[in-house]
Parts: structure tokens; sequence; C-alpha cells
């Protein structure tokens, strides 16, 4: 699993694009251009979600940087912990058990399938992400887009009619609408609507 620091972001500070790539990098960016110009308004974006990332930017740039490399929750002494109890699952496998709710009759037929219930249904979720991979892959990134804007450009011109385009798969008509936008905020919204529409953006 890849670290906070390995995400790639973006920052802008109002309109204007200030810094790209991973996260200590356009923090570091970020905090210099604060420590230049007091009434910036930075705001951080992970790329692959276009969601906010929230960076305590108080103290120096040493400070901002430790507190990326900690984790985002606090580590429990170990020798303090209680020893984890063995649940069902193969966790060194990567199997881990969860609870599914099911009506009776699923779980009759489950009980018919060779291997038993849970080989079936990892064949089941298996075939179903192999038959509907572009379609999640599109939904998320209209999601990203979503949430980028939303942050960002609420207050744009046509940004609700640009909404309604976007949740409506009409590259031609988003990108008319946002056109107007300033060009940072508008290039990276058509990068991630890019992939939304199932396009080189």
């Amino acid at each position: 699993m890849s670290s906070r620091t390995d995400s790639s972001c973006i920052a802008f500070d109002g309109d204007r694009r200030v810094a790209s790539g991973d996260l200590r990098a356009v923090a570091r960016a970020a905090k210099e251009l604060l420590n230049r110009k007091t009434d910036a308004s930075v705001l951080v974006f992970d790329v692959s979600t276009g969601g906010p990332i929230d960076i305590d930017f108080r103290g120096s740039l040493h400070d901002v940087l430790a507190r990326l490399s900690r984790p985002e929750t606090a580590a429990v002494d170990e020798e303090a912990a209680p020893p984890a109890r063995r649940g069902p699952g193969r966790p060194r496998l990567g199997v881990v058990a969860r609870e599914v709710t099911l009506l009776p009759r699923h779980w009759d037929w489950l009980a018919l399938q060779p291997g038993g219930a849970s080989v079936a249904i990892r064949k089941l979720v298996e075939a179903a992400r192999r038959s509907s991979g572009d379609k999640d892959r599109g939904r998320l990134a209209q999601e990203a887009t979503y949430r980028f804007v939303s942050a960002i450009a609420g207050d744009k011109p046509h940004y609700e009619e640009a909404i309604r385009a976007l949740f409506a798969a009409d590259a031609a008509r988003f990108d008319k609408l946002i056109a107007g936008w300033p060009a940072d905020i508008r290039d990276h919204a058509l990068v991630l609507a890019g992939r939304a529409f199932q396009r080189q953006a």
C-alpha cells in the first residue's frame, strides 16, 4: 500500500495552479508560496479522486513536511494493546471476513455451489468487476470531476449547467460551458472529465 505522501495531487491559489506532483512536493511549493504571499488561498486536491486534501501549513516547512510523514491515525503501543483476536478468513492471503446480508433463497443457492458460498461469491464479484470495469471507471471519474469542480468552481459561470452536462455524459456541452473559466481550473476539469467521458482530454 502506498503511503499518503505518494499521492499525486495538484494545488491552486485561487484560480491559478501552483504545483502538481507527489504530496510532499506540492506541500513544499504551497508552503513556499504562503510564506511569500500571506493572502494566498491554497487548495490542494487528490488527482485521482478530485477530493480536497487537508494540509496543516502552520509552522515551518520542516513542520509541514514532518506532519505529512506521520500516519493519519496514532500508532498504538503494541505492548499496551491487547492481542488481536483471530477471526475468520485468511489474512495472510488477503482474505478478509466481513458480514454479508442475503435472503434465504440466496443462501440456499450458494450452499449448492462447488467450493461453497465464499468461492461462489468471489467468482461472482470477479465476473461483475470484469463486465462493468469501464462503466465503474467512468462513474468514478465523473465523481472526481464533480468533487473538484464543486470545491473550486462553484462560483463560476454556468457551473450548475456544467454539472448537469457532466452527469448527462454530454462532453461537447460540458466543454462549451466551462470554456470561459480560468485556464488552469478549466484545463484540470477537462483532464478529469476526459476520463468520465472515456476520451483523451
